[in-house]
Formats: structure tokens, C-alpha cells, sequence
């Protein structure tokens, strides 16, 4: 099977199974999913979603957010993992947000990525998932399951896994295979005990083809 050929059937079966894949962080607006995606880093999403409704409570908007004390948000955010860097990078994202952006949310990963605690990750949620640009961000599902499938061929690190996917899928879907692989990787392709029978993608991975020549 060529790549082209791979990327053609992962995308078909995506998009037959999985046509409206979406985030599991749960938000209501551009400040609530800036925080959620800087508490999820490391940490899963279940918990983040435990976390952010007395969060919000407390911290309504980014202006209460900016005028709090690191003490404050560490005591809502201390069962996620890193609270202490987490409490100090939400405080100055939302300073940054304030001072370099009226308080409105950039739609550019390279103005986003000017935010405390905002990487390239974390910009390119924030772009797929709040204006639909063709960013992909890629954590360690996406890494691995890019990897196993086949649709990346020998990428040591985030950014190459990105370039490649990019480069192989079509532009308009690119937010929406972002939460494909997320989600393959969180509920099928584990990163211990990959649940390859029931995976409809076996036929075409290149690990289930090593596994079973």
C-alpha cells in the first residue's frame, strides 16, 4: 500500500465512523478553551473537565483571571498535574491577552503561540478548534498513532509528525483528523495494549501488518 493509498482509506473509514469528531474538553467560549487546553497538557481530560466549572465560578473572564493570585488558582487547579507552572502560565495568558489583544482571542498560531503557557500544541487547538484553520496539533496519541498507522515514517518528534500529516492531508480536514487521531489513540490505540481486533483500521496499518504478516 503507497502512502497516498493509506491516507485514502484512513480518512474514508474516519469519515464514515467518525464525521463530527470533536474536543472532549468542555467549554462555552474562547477564554474557557484556553484554559481547558493549558490545564489538559499532561493531564487527561476527564480531569480537567472536574476542574474547570469551580474554575470558572471563581475566575469568570479573563480580566478576573488576570487579577488573581497564583495562591488562587493554584488552591482550584491542584489536582491537575504541574498546578504551580499551570496556576503562573494562566495568570500571564491572561495578562498577554489582555495587554496584546483588547482581550479577544487571536486566530494565528504564531500570535497565539505569544501567550504564557500557549506552545505550538496548544496554538494549534486553539486555531483548528476556534476558527477552523488547518492546524494540527499533534500530543502523544496523535505522535504514536501517526507512527503505528503508517501515515508518518520516521518522525523523532511533534513537529515532523505534524509537517507530515499536513503535507498528506486535504486542508479543509485537517481540524477534523486532528480529533480522529486524539480519539483513535485514546480509546483504540492504546499506547500499552492497542485493541487491534477491534480496530477497523487494521487492514491498512502498517503495526497490525508487522504483527500478522
Amino acid at each position: 500500500m503507497t502512502i497516498k493509498e493509506r491516507y485514502k482509506e484512513v480518512i474514508r473509514y474516519f469519515q464514515e465512523h467518525n464525521p463530527e469528531a470533536e474536543t472532549e474538553l468542555e467549554y462555552t467560549d474562547p477564554y474557557q478553551l484556553i484554559v481547558a487546553v493549558i490545564l489538559s497538557a499532561q493531564c487527561t481530560d476527564k480531569r480537567v473537565n472536574l476542574i474547570t466549572p469551580a474554575f470558572f465560578q471563581r475566575f469568570p473572564t479573563v480580566s478576573s483571571l488576570a487579577e488573581a493570585r497564583q495562591a488562587e488558582v493554584f488552591e482550584c487547579i491542584k489536582s491537575c498535574s504541574y498546578p504551580n507552572n499551570k496556576a503562573k502560565n494562566l495568570i500571564g495568558m491572561a495578562k498577554g491577552l489582555l495587554h496584546d489583544f483588547n482581550g479577544i482571542m487571536p486566530s494565528e498560531v504564531a500570535e497565539l503561540q505569544r501567550l504564557p503557557g500557549v506552545g505550538r500544541k496548544t496554538a494549534n487547538v486553539l486555531a483548528a478548534v476556534l476558527f477552523n484553520k488547518p492546524a494540527m496539533a499533534v500530543d502523544t496519541h496523535v505522535h504514536r498513532v501517526s507512527a503505528r498507522i503508517g501515515l508518518t515514517t520516521g518522525a523523532k518528534n511533534p513537529f515532523q509528525t505534524e509537517m507530515q500529516l499536513i503535507r498528506h492531508i486535504p486542508e479543509e480536514l485537517i481540524p477534523l483528523a486532528h480529533h480522529w487521531l486524539i480519539l483513535h489513540g485514546r480509546y483504540v490505540c492504546n499506547a500499552r495494549k492497542p485493541k487491534c481486533d477491534e480496530c477497523g483500521l487494521r487492514q491498512m496499518c502498517r503495526y497490525y501488518g508487522k504483527q500478522h504478516p
